[in-house]
């Protein structure tokens, strides 16, 4: 006898995407051409295609909706948002998040299923009244970009293959939202194995020249980049 309890749900893919522009963490905002929520401002997603993973349905969207390619970013699964009053549509709707990451991100520009795509500079984005709950899965998605920093790599996915240790402390502080004292800094990320390594190049500019670094092999560091350590606080 079939179950009447049970419910049948449409999936989405959600996006926080971020980089830097000019040093400020900013994130790619929507405006809702959809009937649904028209007008309001939204994170870039849709809903998943029939053979599709949640993962492919993700990268789909960004390069349909935002035009940004798969190559120029690093995925990952944030959490999956299915309270029934998420969504105000008759049908349910989950929706599985993702956080997105990339270095220098092109200037995105709006499908047809948005009015507008634009870069918002993330403190901006936190005090604007977003769709569905996408305010609460952007505060998760930048909370977690800004964990994740302590304990991964996760910093150099902001960075071009190579770069200075000023260039680094900047995602660092532009993520996490404040000053970093640069020789505690240093001092810090060298001391974690397989955190960077060095190129044996540098690069000149004004001073003398910066030495430059690479991604190193380790996917996470020990010990921790805490957000207090570095800032010299304990």
């Amino acid at each position: 006898m079939p179950d009447s309890s049970r419910e049948v749900a449409y999936v989405a893919a959600d996006m926080v995407v971020l980089t830097l522009r000019q040093g400020v963490l900013h994130v790619v905002l929507v405006r809702r051409a959809a009937t649904t929520e028209h007008g309001k401002w939204a994170l870039p997603g849709g809903f998943m295609k029939r053979g599709e993973s949640a993962e492919e349905t993700a990268y789909r969207e960004l390069r349909e909706e935002v035009g940004i390619k798969r190559s120029e970013v690093v995925l990952e699964q944030l959490k999956t948002y299915s309270l029934p009053s998420r969504d105000p549509r008759p049908h349910r709707v989950i929706s599985v998040a993702w956080v997105v990451l990339g270095a220098h991100l092109p200037e995105v520009h709006a499908a047809t299923d948005a009015l507008e795509a634009q870069w918002v500079p993330v403190e901006e984005a936190l005090e604007m009244p977003l769709a569905f709950d996408h305010a609460e899965i952007l505060a998760d998605g930048i909370e977690r970009a800004r964990s994740k920093l302590e304990y991964t790599r996760l910093a150099t996915a902001f960075l071009d293959g190579e770069f200075t240790m000023s260039e680094l402390r900047g995602v660092y502080e532009a993520v996490w939202g404040g000053t970093l004292e640069p020789a505690n800094f240093h001092r810090k990320v060298l001391s974690v194995d397989g955190f960077v390594e060095g190129t044996g190049e540098s690069r000149s500019g004004r001073g003398r020249p910066a030495k430059l670094y690479r991604a190193g092999s380790a996917r996470t560091i020990y010990p921790p980049l805490t957000r207090a350590s570095v800032r010299g606080d304990r």
